[in-house]
């Protein structure tokens, strides 16, 4: 009974790994996804972020989003303008480093309570809480990304028009 509940701890490690491991490719894949804007593209990379929190739960969505941001800080192209707007921390703590960051806090938020979400039997206000959950999830990599471009570009630039609008 005891090699029974070892091996089927070691294939739920496997399976998150593997989760984990496809969920970083599929977020550097997103990233390709764009419609470029500068200093600030569109992507596909919400979407993914939000996606990863409601489907696995904070825990594997964070690891999966700080796995990207690990393999895009040591130089993998993961980002949306890699390689061709350089690699590497260099890119990382360019105008996209706020909506970077944020897709942590984003993919937290998108993730907690998940089974709760996901089981209730109350359907109407179900949807209406992931749909509440979802605007103050995506809220923060928007916050964040608009205070770090503020801060690298100035202040004195239309920030929101740059960074939100499009």
């Amino acid at each position: 009974m005891e090699a029974i509940g070892k091996i089927s701890k070691i294939n739920k490690i496997i399976k998150q790994a593997l989760i984990i491991i496809v969920g970083s490719i599929l977020l550097a894949i997103s990233a390709k996804i764009k419609i470029p804007f500068y200093p600030v593209p569109m992507t596909m990379q919400t979407f993914m972020v939000l996606f990863f929190g409601l489907a696995f739960g904070y825990k594997i969505g964070l690891t999966i989003v700080t796995l990207y941001l690990l393999e895009g800080i040591i130089g993998l192209p993961v980002f949306a303008n890699t390689p061709e707007k350089g690699i590497g921390l260099t890119y990382f703590i360019g105008p996209t480093m706020g909506y970077l960051i944020g897709f942590l806090i984003a993919v937290y938020f998108a993730g907690i309570r998940r089974d709760w979400l996901i089981w209730s039997n109350y359907q109407l206000l179900n949807s209406l809480t992931i749909f509440t959950r979802l605007i103050f999830s995506v809220s923060f990599i928007y916050i964040l990304g608009l205070l770090w471009l503020g801060t690298l570009i100035g202040w004195d630039k239309p920030i929101y028009k740059l960074g939100a609008e499009p």
